[in-house]
């Protein structure tokens, strides 16, 4: 509220002030909450986008109130083991303020490229390879963005979006 210019943050109770949610834009007066892509993450992230924006919004300025972010779409490819496993993050926004996300993975295709196998048909990623290599991947997505350090241990690219930097 402060930092953004929203109004004044003393008129927040003690415990809308602890609220989080997980991508608020002060500039462009959005607020998005992030959730896997299953309907029952989709009807929470709704459910609390709703609740933050209410909470919010009675205590900033009648000219800048915020609402639920839209467009935001995108994916990502990351390819592990320098070709032995490519697999994709993926994210849309179906409605104003809740980005679902959800991972997916290319079969092997020996000497392919990236590109070809980005077309292949993409399986649900199984969760214990999720558990071992999520940590992993979202590193080696920040060092992409960031321009930073690969994290160690990662033998392979994270192909981003053309737009993204």
């Amino acid at each position: 509220m402060k930092e953004g210019r929203l109004g004044d943050p003393e008129r927040l109770s003690e415990f809308v002030r602890r609220l989080r949610p997980d991508i608020t834009d002060a500039d462009a007066r959005v607020l998005f909450e992030i959730k896997p892509d299953d309907e029952e993450s989709w009807g929470e992230g709704r459910e609390q986008a709703r609740r933050y924006l209410a909470a919010l919004n009675g205590a900033v300025d009648p000219d800048k109130k915020l609402v639920g972010g839209t467009g935001f779409e995108g994916s990502l490819f990351l390819e592990f083991e320098n070709g032995g496993a490519l697999w994709q993050l993926s994210w849309r926004t179906p409605e104003p303020g809740v980005t679902l996300y959800r991972w997916s993975y290319r079969s092997k295709k020996p000497r392919a490229s990236w590109k070809e196998r980005a077309a292949q048909k993409e399986e649900a990623l199984p969760r214990e390879e999720i558990e071992q290599r999520g940590e992993v991947a979202e590193q080696a997505i920040r060092a992409a963005y960031e321009r930073g350090e690969r994290p160690k241990g990662f033998q392979g690219q994270v192909y981003l979006p053309g737009d993204c930097r």
